[in-house]
């Protein structure tokens, strides 16, 4: 993901505002802003990628086990 793609989220979830103000008073806090929106998109994909994985689920139990470990990787 890059910067780009943080603040088109930004602006698509209607927090430029909340950006622009933060650019002006508080550089830590802008930081805080971006990695807070960054690690959002990275959860949001992971979900992504584990629901791909659950529609492709079997019998075997290998899709099953690939969603969980795309999920796990939220906890780390």
């Amino acid at each position: 993901m890059t910067r780009d793609d943080i603040i088109r989220m930004a602006r698509e979830t209607r927090l430029v505002p909340k950006w622009l103000e933060l650019c002006k008073k508080d550089e830590e806090a802008l930081g805080r802003f971006f990695h807070a929106a960054y690690a959002a998109g990275a959860a949001a994909e992971r979900e992504a990628c584990a629901q791909i994985a659950d529609a492709e689920a079997s019998i075997e139990g290998i899709a099953q086990r690939i969603a969980a470990a795309i999920r796990a990787r939220s906890k780390e």
